[in-house]
């Protein structure tokens, strides 16, 4: 039922969408110390809801696309800030309108915002959970917005983000969740070593360099912006995770293309990562550490 429903709420996105490229970020798993708060906060401050619930943890969506997997083990000890992982995970909204009405809502609780950002491709707002795995939630400017180089890189900084303008245009009435269309759009992550990053997301798992600032580079199908980020702004040289830290334990690229995720595949097999297979799913551990479950 989930996947044909993920499916529906794909063919229904624009076709420049980020999930309608040959490749996209599908869902994210983090491990947590507090399984029951962590997933109140998501629900009550991100608008998710419960879609699936185990033993040991549960799925999170919105409009029942699943995008984030929460569980949690006995022996989970918190991730030092050097350690590879994730830097955040990115939901993106349909439009500026629902970035607003969040904020908004934010506002009303009195959420601590880590920093909001005009990245000329989108607007961006940042956070953190309670147990400090970082969130972005952002809107996408129109594509015609957007300006490539002649490489075929796309533009982008990091400039201020008007909240008060955001704030003053937004809806007020009652926010309760994340509006139907929402996904992950990116997913951005630490890594130790940027010439690794270029080399597994490039010329591996075949993504697009759309980006780089001093410190990381960002992927993309598609001609996105990005839809995998990787800096070493915390984690230069940085050994790999450890299996029972908390934060990222894996995420999920959903391959349209079978033909892009049998060459991923094969490049994989040539560098003898080891994989396993699952039906559609294919798992590996990265370079550093960080679970990577590919899919069709």
């Amino acid at each position: 039922m989930q996947d044909s429903t993920l499916s529906r709420s794909t063919q229904s996105m624009p076709v420049d969408h980020a999930v309608a490229m040959p490749a996209n970020v599908d869902r994210s798993h983090l491990v947590v110390q507090d399984l029951p708060m962590v997933s109140a906060w998501y629900q009550r401050i991100m608008g998710l809801t419960p879609i699936e619930t185990g033993a040991k943890g549960e799925t999170l969506g919105v409009a029942g696309r699943p995008l984030l997997t929460l569980t949690t083990e006995s022996d989970a000890a918190k991730a030092p800030r050097n350690a590879p992982g994730l830097f955040h995970t990115a939901f993106l909204v349909p439009d500026r309108r629902e970035l607003g009405h969040w904020l908004a809502h934010a506002a009303r609780n009195n959420i601590r915002l880590q920093g909001a950002s005009d990245h000329l491709v989108s607007e961006a707002i940042y956070l953190a959970d309670p147990e400090g795995n970082g969130i972005e939630i952002y809107r996408d400017r129109s594509r015609s917005e957007w300006n490539y180089q002649p490489d075929g890189m796309v533009a982008m900084s990091t400039l201020p983000l008007d909240l008060q303008a955001l704030y003053d245009e937004a809806p007020k009435g009652n926010w309760n969740s994340l509006a139907e269309g929402t996904t992950i759009g990116h997913i951005h992550l630490q890594v130790s070593d940027i010439p690794q990053a270029d080399a597994f997301f490039r010329d591996v798992l075949g993504l697009d360099l759309m980006a780089r600032y001093p410190g990381a580079s960002f992927f993309a199908s598609g001609k996105y912006h990005h839809h995998v980020a990787a800096n070493i702004w915390n984690s230069r040289g940085a050994s790999k995770r450890q299996h029972n830290m908390t934060g990222l334990a894996d995420y999920t690229i959903r391959f349209s293309d079978a033909a892009k995720l049998a060459t991923a595949l094969a490049k994989l097999d040539e560098l003898e990562m080891a994989v396993t297979r699952q039906g559609d799913v294919h798992s590996l551990v990265d370079p550093w550490g960080i679970g990577l479950k590919l899919s069709t």
